[in-house]
């Protein structure tokens, strides 16, 4: 059926919604006068407790109003506005006639306008590496050890070389080790000689230079005389080289003017029975106490001794534990 008026029957027959268009109004359409089509019934105002047969009122096209503002016609939306205006909005042509409102400028974020602020969270990536690479430094330092832990003979390692090696300088301090002292020694022949002693060579087997010995020491009064220098002072053994013919011969000893109270042995130690002088070369000692400096050593052959005896040379030497 058409909505508009054909001459047979009024509008409201045709069209029940026909009070709602201009043309309907025009042929004399009228709204339902008991409720209905969005309209309220009388019941809804007069009988309590009887609800409301709609909520919402039903108008004319056209007619909806807002306070006492007749409905403007609709605006289409004008260009978009630039970023951070307010802008048209997109709604029913019947909610224009409400007064514009500006939309809130958005919030930027970041520094500047430029956007996210980018320099803080570079600088905590910085921070996080270096704290990373500090910590795997630290365990590497601590898993590698000292030099004293390290096995020099251990493989996988460069041989040390002579330009990686600290070089001392020499101390300067006495070191606890003593250098052996140089003790004097002199041939027999050299000393100063008296009495009936003389330098002879004719025997071999004599260590002295040339093979020179000293003779003649068998009679009393007869002695050689040797001026030591001693480095320092102290407990010593006197060594004694001579020859005799198988039999023990003694002499007197003095050092620094003081004779020993016991005789210098020159005895048979080898216990040879052959009066051969030249196979029975061999040696003695007796203790002396020497000063450092010069010592006067003298061996001499005295009253009471037996002197039948060849003087090769005479040595100082250490006495044990000295």
């Amino acid at each position: 059926m058409a909505a508009g008026n054909d001459g047979t029957n009024k509008p409201e027959d045709d069209d029940p919604f026909g009070y709602l268009y201009a043309d309907g109004q025009a042929a004399g359409a009228q709204p339902p006068q008991g409720g209905g089509y969005g309209y309220p019934g009388p019941a809804a105002a007069s009988q309590p407790g009887v609800p409301r047969t709609s909520y919402n009122q039903v108008r004319t096209v056209g007619e909806r109003q807002y306070g006492h503002h007749q409905q403007q016609s609709y605006v289409p939306p004008q260009q978009q506005a630039p970023y951070g205006q307010p802008q048209a909005q997109y709604a029913a042509p019947e909610t224009y006639g409400a007064p514009p409102q500006n939309r809130p400028a958005p919030q930027q974020r970041g520094g500047s306008g430029r956007g996210p602020n980018t320099k803080g969270l570079l600088i905590g990536a910085v921070a996080v590496v270096a704290v990373v690479v500090i910590g795997i430094a630290a365990a590497v330092i601590s898993n590698s050890g000292g030099d004293k832990d390290k096995d020099p003979n251990a493989g996988g390692g460069p041989a040390p070389t002579a330009s990686s090696e600290v070089s001392e300088s020499p101390s300067t301090e006495p070191s606890d080790d003593k250098t052996p002292e140089k003790l004097p020694k002199q041939d027999a022949a050299t000393l100063t000689l008296g009495g009936q002693a003389a330098a002879e060579k004719t025997v071999p087997g004599a260590e002295g230079a040339g093979g020179v010995y000293v003779s003649g020491f068998n009679a009393p009064g007869a002695s050689v005389t040797w001026k030591a220098n001693m480095p320092s002072g102290g407990k010593y053994r006197l060594t004694v080289r001579y020859a005799i013919p198988a039999v023990d011969a003694n002499a007197t000893l003095t050092v620094n003017g003081k004779a020993n109270s016991q005789p210098l042995g020159l005895k048979n130690f080898v216990h040879s029975s052959d009066p051969n002088l030249e196979k029975n070369w061999q040696t003695t000692w007796a203790p002396v106490d020497l000063q450092k400096g010069e010592n006067e050593i003298k061996i001499s052959c005295e009253q009471g001794n037996q002197c039948n005896v060849l003087l090769d040379w005479l040595e100082v030497t250490p006495a044990p534990g000295g």
